[in-house]
């Protein structure tokens, strides 16, 4: 990738375009990335069931991915903006993190076999010694990605002027989409094309399962080497110019940890209106990722919510990870017309019908009975998703300082970790105190929330309708 050093000749110069091919290779890593969330959202609640887990107590288990992310992602982000080394400011994060989530991925559905049979037997807080072990390798796959996640979102503010912001976040929701299909449709697709079991052992977890998360682990180290091999970041002295600073001012200057909690503060006025929308949002997405499986499993295939290891079990989990797949292809086809729709209304207008879309997805899941057409619902789902993945973050750079970009970005996911962690700690008693376990009732109510969220968009400061210019100069 070419920096373009020789055209700058002032200070605070414009970055300049990159070409689409130079902006696929800034997010290629998210493919391998997502490809990883989207065996984990399908399949962790069913894995963790396979150990023991009761359908009321999978929201706290859950609880580990949110946390970590509340920590891991914007002290990631201050580290990473005050990195300056040969590997570049953001790629060493993102192979550390590679690293580590690969190895989650592989123990994750072995957490019996690592365990034995010994610990199979022991319980500790009256929970299953196996099932613990299945959670602390959720907690470091959970860790891995966010180790990863945040740099990504960071390095297209570094490397794209603001005008490429929306083409840039759509590329990475195309490669996200691309990941989380393939992961959601891996285990179906190993079991009805490649005739691997998707049964086990009470207490293991099925082969089409266990390879699926080996050939995730493998896809997701390729795909951040490749990142990390064709990306060249603007060095020190290149980048300071691009914040306005004099030439040969060299690296900018380091801020200390505390810094955090004073951007956090004095975070722009958009930023915290934007957050309010990905608070209801994420509240929603949680919902959908954690219940869905005990959702169908009850309310299209007439289990009670006990049956955790039957075969007719084992097929819901099979065809919600159909489905994830099938919301993901929505969300990759919906990607590549979020940046011309938004030029012809508005990032703000495109924002909100896809969040309504996803409120009615959701909804409608209550009163489809027949699961083979749940697959209506995941298209309204499939558009909130890719909106969600693109507009608030090409909303949010524009009133962005380039010099934090990376700790602001981490900030920013407050806003999406917190709600998954309250959905955690009230989500299971809800569900087993108001619906005796039926989890279903709790996906409509995600579904509500969708529309809460699209409302609390109105009050972004852009108009609902106008040209792409005019909403680039809104900053708050």
């Amino acid at each position: 990738m070419q920096s373009g050093t020789s055209e700058l000749k002032s200070t605070g110069a414009e970055k300049p375009n990159l070409g689409l091919g130079s902006i696929i290779n800034l997010s290629m890593g998210f493919l391998g990335i997502q490809m990883g969330f989207g065996l984990q959202n399908g399949n962790a609640s069913r894995i963790l069931a396979n150990y023991g887990a009761d359908v009321h107590h999978l929201s706290w288990f859950w609880i580990v991915a949110p946390l970590t992310g509340l920590i891991v992602q914007p002290i990631i982000g201050h580290m990473g903006d005050n990195t300056w080394g040969k590997l570049g400011r953001r790629k060493p994060y993102f192979l550390v993190g590679a690293i580590l989530a690969a190895l989650g991925l592989i123990f994750l559905p072995n957490s019996n076999i690592i365990g034995g049979e010994e610990m199979s037997a022991a319980e500790f807080m009256g929970i299953s010694a196996i099932l613990w072990i299945g959670i602390a390798f959720l907690a470091l796959m959970d860790v891995s990605f966010n180790i990863s996640m945040e740099p990504f979102r960071a390095l297209v503010g570094d490397m794209l002027p603001k005008k490429q912001g929306t083409l840039g976040f759509s590329v990475q929701t195309i490669l996200i989409g691309a990941g989380a299909i393939l992961g959601s449709l891996l285990p179906w697709v190993l079991h009805n094309w490649f005739g691997l079991a998707n049964t086990a052992a009470v207490g293991s977890v099925a082969p089409n399962v266990i390879w699926s998360f080996y050939i995730g682990a493998l896809i997701l180290i390729g795909t951040i080497l490749y990142t990390i091999v064709t990306v060249k970041e603007y060095p020190p002295e290149e980048f300071a110019r691009y914040q306005g600073k004099k030439e040969g001012s060299g690296k900018p200057e380091k801020t200390p940890m505390s810094e955090i909690f004073v951007d956090a503060w004095n975070m722009p006025t958009r930023m915290k209106r934007l957050g309010l929308v990905q608070f209801f949002s994420w509240f929603a997405l949680f919902t959908m990722w954690v219940y869905t499986t005990s959702a169908v499993a009850t309310h299209h295939y007439g289990l009670s919510p006990q049956d955790t290891s039957s075969a007719t079990f084992n097929s819901a989990g099979d065809q919600v990870g159909l489905l994830f797949g099938w919301y993901n292809f929505f969300a990759l086809i919906f990607a590549f017309i979020l940046t011309p729709l938004a030029k012809a209304t508005s990032r703000k207008f495109v924002h909100i019908l896809a969040l309504l879309s996803g409120g009615l997805g959701l909804v409608s899941m209550y009163f489809i009975s027949d699961p083979s057409y749940l697959i209506i619902s995941m298209v309204g789902i499939g558009f909130a998703w890719a909106s969600i993945l693109t507009m608030p973050y090409a909303m949010l750079i524009d009133s962005l300082p380039i010099n934090k970009m990376g700790v602001y970005m981490g900030i920013f996911n407050f806003f999406i970790v917190i709600p998954q962690i309250i959905n955690a700690l009230i989500g299971g008693p809800i569900v087993h105190a108001f619906f005796e376990d039926y989890a279903i009732y709790y996906l409509a109510f995600g579904g509500v929330l969708f529309i809460l969220a699209a409302l609390f968009t109105l009050r972004i400061k852009e108009p609902l309708f106008g040209e792409a210019k005019k909403l680039a100069a809104t900053s708050n």
